[in-house]
Order: structure tokens, then sequence, then C-alpha cells
């Protein structure tokens, strides 16, 4: 089960990298050594330049089913989280929805 972390308010002061920004799923391999939040704060903080910045772009750190977080990144920060040591795969987060009715619940 997804654990929730608080959504932070954005600044006021947006730069235009935050506004090209998109929430996107990190998966990483499980931690061995440490738990699973830090570890993907510290996976973001790698990129994002600070523990503070990866806590603000944090939305949501996996640890049952899946491995990983999501957050939101630029295309350059997806490039380069890519890259890391640990990271299988980045994808867009998508929101789907359902469609149901009389007659289509069969």
């Amino acid at each position: 089960m997804a654990e929730r972390v608080p959504e932070k308010k954005p600044d006021q002061s947006s730069s235009s990298s935050e506004s090209e920004s998109a929430v996107h799923i990190v998966y990483v391999e499980r931690p061995q050594d440490m738990e699973p939040e830090a570890f993907h704060i510290q996976t973001l903080a790698s990129v994002l330049g600070s523990e503070e910045a990866a806590k603000e772009a944090l939305i949501y750190s996996y640890k049952t089913a899946a491995s990983g977080f999501s957050a939101k990144l630029t295309p350059q920060q997806v490039s380069l989280i890519s890259k890391l040591p640990g990271v299988l795969q980045v994808v867009p987060s998508r929101t789907l929805q359902l469609h149901s009715g009389p007659g289509r619940l069969h």
C-alpha cells in the first residue's frame, strides 16, 4: 500500500523549470540497508540538490507491492535520475478513468 506524504503548497515564485515538471513514478531496487522512504529521499536529493527539495517533490513513497516513489520532476531531472544506480524505471504518472454503466458490467 502506498504511504501518503503530506502535499506541500508551491511557492508563489515558481520558476519556469517547475512549470515544466510533471508527476513521474520512479521504480527502484529495494534498499537493503536503510528504510525505503529515506532511500527515496536520498535518491531524489542527489538530483534535486538538497533533502528539503527532495521532500518537497516527493508525493508518494511505495513500500509494499512495489519499491519506488512518485515525485514532480522536470524532463532534465527524469533524465538524471534514470541514470542513478538502483533506479529501474521512470514513467510518467497517468490517471485512468473506469467506464461503466448499464450494459457495460459484463
